[in-house]
């Protein structure tokens, strides 16, 4: 494939994430692909790597935790070979009425066809803040479950 063809894959993934058409969007992605997110894992429960199955659970959860859902849009690509850089923002509000607005850079690897690897960099600060470690509001749930709380530090 070449690089028009990659670049169109990575942005149906986006514009199908966003509009939480899932299927679509992971249907992008080959089935051994991984999905790597800056941080450390021991202070940043979403960061390291996850493999495609491990990646839709996540998502599934994320959506259920976002009252309007999240956007994600791409706001510069650049491609070579069979990588695309995608500088994006994101934008949504929790269940628990916070607003997730995110910068990212997205290195995507395309062959064959398909999404193969993503790594993925972004204020891990501010997401943990608003998706991981936020005190609901009373009657409220919390916006991730306590799964994807990093553990407590002494």
């Amino acid at each position: 494939m070449g690089i028009e063809e990659n670049k169109k894959i990575v942005l149906n993934f986006f514009a199908n994430f966003s509009a939480g058409q899932l299927e679509a969007a992971f249907a992008a992605m080959a089935d051994t692909a991984t999905w790597w997110v800056a941080g450390k894992p021991d202070m940043f429960a979403l960061a390291g790597t996850k493999t495609k199955t491990q990646l839709v659970e996540l998502a599934k959860t994320l959506g259920a935790a976002m009252a309007t859902g999240l956007r994600i849009t791409p706001k510069s690509l650049t491609d070579e070979g069979d990588r695309v850089a995608v500088e994006a923002e994101s934008s949504g509000e929790t269940v628990t009425g916070k607003t997730y607005n995110n910068l990212y850079h997205f290195l995507v690897e395309v062959r064959d066809g398909k999404m193969q690897a993503v790594r993925k960099y972004l204020d891990t600060m501010h997401a943990q803040e608003v998706l991981v470690t936020q005190k609901p509001p009373p009657g409220s749930q919390q916006a991730l479950p306590a799964q994807y709380a990093a553990p407590a530090r002494d």
